[in-house]
C-alpha cells in the first residue's frame, strides 16, 4: 500500500477504535469494550461531522484526541423536549429501553427519528433529540487501518466491515 493510499480521505474506509467521554470525563462508550473496531466510509457522513473532519489526513497507527462541539456532533437540543407516548403505541414484542432510537412515520408520510429518554410506568417519553445532543464530545481515537473502499461500499455509502467483505 502506498503512503498516499494509507491517508484518510474521501472514498477510504477507515477502521478505528475510539473511547468517547463527556465533559465530566465520564465514559459514554468505547469500541474497545466490544473488542470490535469501527469501520466507516470517509466522506459518507456516517460518523459525527467533527470527528470525520478530525480524521482527514490521518494514517494507520495515528492516535489522537479530539473535542467535538455540539454543532459538529449530535447538534444542539431543539424542539419541545420529551413527550409522553403510551406504551400501547409500541409493538408488544419490542423491548423498550432508555436511549433506544427508532423512526416514527409522520402524518404526511415522512419519517421522524426519535429516541426514548425515559420510561415511567406506561408512559414512554420520546424526544427528537439524540441523547448526546447539546453535549461536547471527547474522543480518544486510534486509527488501525485505512484502505480503498470497494465499488460496492461506495455505491451503498457505507463500509462493509473491517475488510469490506461483510454484506447486509
Amino acid at each position: 500500500m502506498s503512503e498516499e493510499n494509507s491517508v484518510v480521505s474521501e472514498g477510504k474506509v477507515v477502521v478505528f477504535h475510539y473511547t468517547l467521554t463527556g465533559d465530566d470525563g465520564e465514559l459514554i462508550e468505547s469500541s474497545k469494550d466490544s473488542g470490535q473496531p469501527l469501520p466507516y466510509l470517509h466522506g459518507a457522513g456516517r460518523i459525527v461531522p467533527g470527528l470525520e473532519e478530525a480524521m482527514e489526513g490521518k494514517s494507520a497507527g495515528d492516535s489522537f484526541d479530539v473535542e467535538v462541539a455540539p454543532a459538529e456532533g449530535y447538534g444542539e437540543k431543539t424542539g419541545p423536549g420529551p413527550q409522553a407516548v403510551d406504551r400501547s403505541e409500541f409493538p408488544d414484542d419490542v423491548e423498550l429501553y432508555e436511549g433506544m432510537g427508532f423512526t416514527a412515520e409522520t402524518g404526511d408520510g415522512g419519517h421522524l427519528p426519535l429516541w426514548i429518554s425515559s420510561i415511567e410506568g406506561d408512559d414512554v417519553y420520546v424526544d427528537q433529540n439524540h441523547p448526546l445532543a447539546g453535549e461536547t464530545l471527547h474522543f480518544a481515537v486510534e486509527v488501525l487501518d485505512v484502505r480503498d473502499a470497494t465499488d460496492e461500499e461506495i455505491a451503498h455509502g457505507h463500509a462493509h466491515g473491517v475488510d469490506g467483505t461483510h454484506g447486509h
